[in-house]
């Protein structure tokens, strides 16, 4: 269910196109901007560990199934890594679930707790910790485009309509939701 609107709206998915594409990518890389982006969203964003509490020690496994390889969330230290999806690495949750799923969450397109009853996502091990997660992702309204956009220096103005262009062809929310946005 989309937040405000009783009728629930299909998900979109990622083009299988740009799954496989993924597929050849070196990890080393995707690691330093993955570390980048959650340092950044720890320091822009200080009451997201703040509201995990002892929750912030917990190790999430990010797992977009449309994707070849899941992502370990570190917040505590805020780091974030990408692991084969053959070998993922020790957790203490789980989180599964097409990557439109995990952006309309983080986006406040659709309220994460539909998603889980919908099972759009599914969770596994410790829930309190996931619940904290997601409500510490609720009040600090991220916004994905934004915060590469502040990553990329004088490429952010390319950066954001690039992100927007994508938005508009694959349908995934890659920015945060205005009620306006909303379907």
């Amino acid at each position: 269910l989309t937040k405000d609107h009783p009728m629930s709206v299909p998900l979109p998915r990622l083009p299988r196109a740009l799954g496989l594409a993924a597929r050849p990518l070196p990890l080393p890389p995707l690691h330093l901007v993955l570390g980048r982006l959650t340092r950044r969203l720890a320091g822009a964003h200080p009451t997201l560990l703040r509201r995990l509490g002892d929750h912030a020690a917990r190790r999430f496994l990010l797992d977009p199934t449309d994707l070849p390889w899941v992502l370990l969330l570190h917040p505590g230290p805020a780091t974030m890594t990408a692991h084969p999806r053959a070998r993922p690495p020790a957790h203490d949750a789980r989180i599964a679930g097409p990557l439109s799923a995990f952006l309309a969450m983080m986006h406040g397109a659709e309220d994460g707790d539909a998603l889980f009853f919908s099972r759009d996502l599914t969770v596994e091990g410790d829930t309190a910790a996931v619940l904290a997660l997601r409500n510490a992702m609720d009040d600090a309204e991220l916004d994905l485009t934004e915060e590469l956009a502040a990553l990329a220096g004088p490429l952010a103005s390319p950066l954001r309509r690039m992100l927007a262009g994508a938005e508009r062809a694959t349908g995934l929310h890659l920015h945060r939701a205005e009620l306006g946005d909303l379907p």
